[in-house]
């Protein structure tokens, strides 16, 4: 076990030495080695990222600061247990790596949980803008004419949705493409629902924007009623929470009373 331990921390000390010298650079390593790190993203990290900060976001650049963050917090626990090393330290260095990692997408994570509502929302509002257009456009040529006012998070998602339908690409993937690069609620549905108003004939099209529309009103009073639930729940919440507070207020000052009196 011993012996084990050892090549641990000759190896790190190795590491910090050629670190400290210019002859390893981290973020270099972390680029050269990139294919393999990328097993490691998670599948909604990029989403994620596009909701925190809109399609503009240089993803690899972020997800390497976690590989580097994740490489130092290792590298800094065994050097903080380097004399008193075993097995239990090594597996703390790893925990701590781990976190580390982890952290940026945790934070990503609750964002997107705290706005949950607000980015669940944008898809229905923008295809029922987007009904205006296929009024008078085929929805290729309508999602071309919209990407300009298109929300930030999906105008990348939209612009490689009509590269794959300009190309030939006729089929139901391209909607589903952007359904999983773009997971939020009913996109699956919403996808499909576009992809089918654009194989109608143009005697049938205002038949079908019909149920188009209905179904995009129907997906967005889903939305609101669910946004109004969780701020009614959490007005209830607040709510209980003063008065425990009050109450165990009062039974306090009751028991100080009652103390006094004896």
């Amino acid at each position: 076990m011993t012996f084990y331990i050892e090549i641990v921390i000759i190896a790190v000390l190795i590491f910090v030495a050629f670190i400290a010298n210019g002859s390893i650079s981290i973020n270099k390593f972390i680029k050269d080695n990139q294919e393999y790190f990328q097993t490691l993203k998670e599948t909604d990290y990029e989403f994620l990222l596009k909701a925190r900060y809109g399609s503009g976001i240089d993803s690899d650049r972020l997800f390497n600061m976690r590989i580097r963050d994740a490489m130092m917090g290792f590298v800094l626990a065994i050097l903080v247990f380097i004399n008193n090393m075993d097995y239990t330290k090594i597996i703390i260095a790893i925990v701590v790596a781990i976190v580390m990692f982890k952290l940026g997408y945790i934070k990503l994570k609750s964002y997107y949980k705290a706005h949950l509502h607000q980015i669940d929302s944008m898809l229905p509002y923008y295809l029922k803008s987007l009904e205006i257009l296929i009024q008078h456009y085929t929805v290729p040529v309508a999602l071309g004419k919209s990407l300009e006012d298109a929300p930030d998070i999906f105008k990348e998602g939209l612009k490689e949705l009509l590269q794959k339908i300009n190309a030939g690409d006729s089929s139901i993937a391209p909607y589903m493409d952007f359904a999983k690069d773009y997971p939020v609620r009913d996109s699956m549905r919403m996808m499909r629902l576009l992809y089918r108003l654009g194989l109608g004939s143009q005697e049938r099209k205002q038949e079908q924007l019909l149920q188009f529309s209905r179904s995009i009103s129907s997906l967005q009073q889903k939305a609101r009623e669910t946004r109004y639930k969780n701020r009614l729940e959490k007005m209830e919440q607040k709510t209980m929470t003063m008065l425990l507070a009050t109450g165990g207020g009062v039974m306090v000052l009751l028991v100080i009373a009652i103390l006094n009196m004896f």
